[in-house]
């Protein structure tokens, strides 16, 4: 591999500001990261022979220290996930390495670690704020989570198993986008693609020309099925070709489960090694560990709430695929009985009967240029901010890449003057080519004030949306604008907060079961009349979204809630069992378990060869493992703090406001500053409740 001189014309090395995304190349990771490594244990070691037990004696040097490394490598995480290729994975894997193993010399560094203590017993500590003292409670807690206990040969088995689990972790994400990007159908007869919706054979027709096929149209094919996102779920929605949907369906349950891209393997040995590191930990299980930095109190409270929601959601799926099999049968009454790859064509046409609604005919009012329009018009009446264009002033990855400001709106605007508080990119598209599925926000950089100067919030956000095709804008699902509101809403706690120490600003040390509230608060404003009508217009026409329209969709809300419910039950248990009680390399397996715990957490099994496992990236390559209920349990939150809106009147623009600025100024301001319990009940004036949720969810209490 080639590597570029590692000197100061070294991109990856600038250490501060924005990205120079235009100048930086993979040969570039590897001579970058080798110095900067160098330099930064050379730093930690002249901290660590003269500590100072204050807080700009010992917190601000260490940030500083923490933040160069943050800054080069977090450039190079994210562009694996936008823009991953042979050249970047190989650098990456060649410096992951020398990576953990500096990691694991910061946090388990004795000096550090006794100076956080004795900062924490000195008389100074009752003069810290409440954000720098969490900084310093969460930096003892992450020692002794990350072995700072541990010495000799245990100490080294530690750090070896470390090193292993991010190797793991990288290989396990890599299989799964080269499984997803493996597999691919070509249809060439019009029969092939009978049912399949106007911007699915345009967007499979693109496929098929970037595929060689040169002459595809959308009208004649040649179309090329994908197991990308965009292609995958309309196919299985819409196709009426039973078996190539499910073909389809068991390509895509099958992904790295055999051959050079087989996880079942990497998937028992990240078990193992998580359950060895917990117990060297002194815990039971790594489910414990997990839960020690999480809001949750205990794996049985977690049970707790996941069982309610199972019997809450339980006797509903049932009922909605009784129902939906009547509904098959009633249509056409020779279809068999429904199996997994005809749930979601019928879903749809039931959906389609009972409300009249479908993605299509809502597609041609979310393009997303007005979706952005209508998210920050929202953002501005809630929170006081506006939100403009930035295009041109920052270096992008890609051509489609948008960069915005966001900035105080009121006093300063009407005097003519734009205060900036903070910037990100939006990566809105698919590229199943070179980046991986899903949506997310991660942080460019993060807020922290030194000297009299502050640096201002920088968030990545991105979306695996239906690109523009054929000169058409994005046409967005209503699901894909749920997502950008979601991911917004993780953007606004990121860049929003008013925390200057960067432990605690933003999402820095939120617990992870709370870090979900900010993104799923946003979701409920995409069934509020005034922020849905003020942007969804047709994109050819201008016409506003019809009535009727908006009142089916609003009625469609809870349309197979107990299915969509008791699947995140699923999910959220089968992810809690192995990471509590399964006990790898006994001679079961943990595909076995998944089937044992969807016994009375799924009404339709899952076929013996699902290997749903395999692309679970969330645990396995993600930072999910015993935290997948974290989305259940912010969504208790979430619900909550949306109720506060309701109550206040959707209606009344003051009221709105007010509520808004008291949640910008608690959750969103105050980020990681004091524990989520203390900051909702700021919000709210009380502990959170559940029955928002179920309410909204359209189920009931159990």
């Amino acid at each position: 591999m080639t590597t570029a001189p590692a000197s100061t014309t070294n991109p990856l090395l600038i250490c501060q500001g924005l990205p120079p995304f235009d100048q930086i190349e993979p040969q570039h990771v590897v001579p970058a990261m080798t110095q900067l490594l160098q330099e930064l244990e050379q730093e930690l070691s002249a901290l660590e022979s003269q500590v100072q037990p204050t807080w700009a004696g010992l917190v601000e040097p260490l940030e500083q220290l923490e933040e160069r490394l943050s800054w080069s490598w977090g450039i190079v995480g994210h562009l694996m996930g936008v823009q991953n290729s042979p050249e970047l994975r190989e650098a990456y894997e060649a410096v992951q390495p020398q990576l953990v193993t500096f990691v694991n010399q910061l946090s388990q560094s004795q000096p550090l670690y006794e100076g956080y203590k004795a900062i924490r017993a000195s008389e100074a500590w009752s003069t810290l704020e409440s954000a720098q003292q969490r900084v310093i409670e969460r930096a003892i807690q992450d020692a002794e989570l990350s072995g700072v206990g541990l010495t000799g040969e245990k100490k080294e088995r530690f750090n070896a198993i470390q090193l292993e689990l991010a190797e793991l972790s990288t290989q396990f994400s890599n299989h799964v986008l080269d499984a997803t990007k493996a597999f691919n159908l070509m249809l060439t007869e019009p029969a092939e693609v009978e049912g399949l919706p106007k911007s699915l054979l345009s967007l499979a027709a693109q496929s098929a020309r970037a595929a060689g096929k040169e002459d595809a149209t959308p009208e004649s094919g040649p179309w090329q099925i994908t197991l990308d996102a965009p292609s995958f779920g309309p196919f299985l929605q819409h196709s009426r070709r039973r078996d190539l949907r499910e073909q389809v369906y068991r390509a895509y349950i099958s992904r790295a489960s055999s051959g050079e891209l087989d996880n079942r393997d990497i998937i028992e040995r990240i078990l193992a090694l998580r359950q060895e590191e917990s117990q060297m930990l002194g815990y039971e299980t790594y489910a414990e560990v997990s839960l020690a930095s999480k809001m949750a109190p205990s794996v049985a409270e977690v049970e707790a709430l996941l069982e309610q929601l199972r019997q809450s959601s339980y006797d509903a799926a049932l009922d909605e695929l009784q129902t939906l099999q009547a509904f098959a049968k009633q249509q056409d009454p020779d279809v068999p009985e429904l199996k997994h790859w005809d749930t979601g064509f019928w879903s749809e046409r039931q959906r389609e009967a009972k409300y009249e609604l479908t993605d299509e005919q809502l597609r041609p009012y979310f393009p997303l240029p007005q979706v952005l329009e209508g998210l920050f018009g929202l953002v501005n009446r809630l929170f006081g901010v506006t939100v403009t264009a930035a295009d041109g002033e920052a270096p992008v990855w890609h051509p489609d890449v948008r960069y915005f400001q966001v900035a105080k709106a009121g006093e300063a605007m009407a005097e003519g003057r734009s205060e900036t508080i903070a910037h990100f990119y939006l990566d809105p598209y698919s590229r199943p080519a070179e980046k991986r599925g899903g949506a997310w926000m991660d942080d460019c950089l993060g807020r922290v004030k030194r000297g009299g100067t502050t640096q201002l919030p920088v968030a990545y956000l991105t979306c695996n949306q239906t690109p523009p095709v054929d000169g058409s804008p994005s046409l967005m699902t209503f699901r894909e604008v749920e997502t950008l509101f979601h991911e917004f809403g993780h953007g606004l706690q990121h860049m929003l907060t008013q925390v200057d120490y960067a432990g605690a600003a933003g999402i820095n040390n939120v617990e992870w079961d709370a870090v979900e509230l900010p993104s799923q608060f946003m979701e409920n404003w995409c069934y509020d009349r005034s922020t849905l009508m003020g942007m969804a217009r047709h994109y050819e026409t201008g016409e506003p979204l019809p009535e009727e329209y908006f009142q089916r969709l609003v009625a469609a809300r809870t349309y197979m809630s107990g299915s969509m419910t008791l699947r995140q039950v699923h999910f959220s248990s089968v992810d809690l069992a192995l990471h509590s009680r399964y006990q790898p390399g006994t001679g079961s397996s943990a595909h076995e378990l998944r089937s044992q715990i969807a016994e009375n957490t799924t009404v339709l099994a899952p076929l013996p060869e699902d290997s749903f496992l395999c692309a679970f990236g969330h645990i396995f390559a993600g930072g999910y493992a015993a935290g997948y209920y974290s989305y259940k349990w912010a969504e208790v939150l979430s619900a909550d703090a949306f109720a506060a809106f309701e109550e206040a009147g959707l209606e009344d623009g003051d009221a709105i406001a007010t509520t808004g600025q008291r949640f910008r100024d608690t959750i969103l301001a105050l980020g990681g500053s004091q524990h989520p319990m203390e900051i909702f009940k700021a919000f709210r004036g009380r502990e959170p409740s559940s029955e928002a949720l179920l309410r909204h969810s359209g189920l009931q209490a159990a």
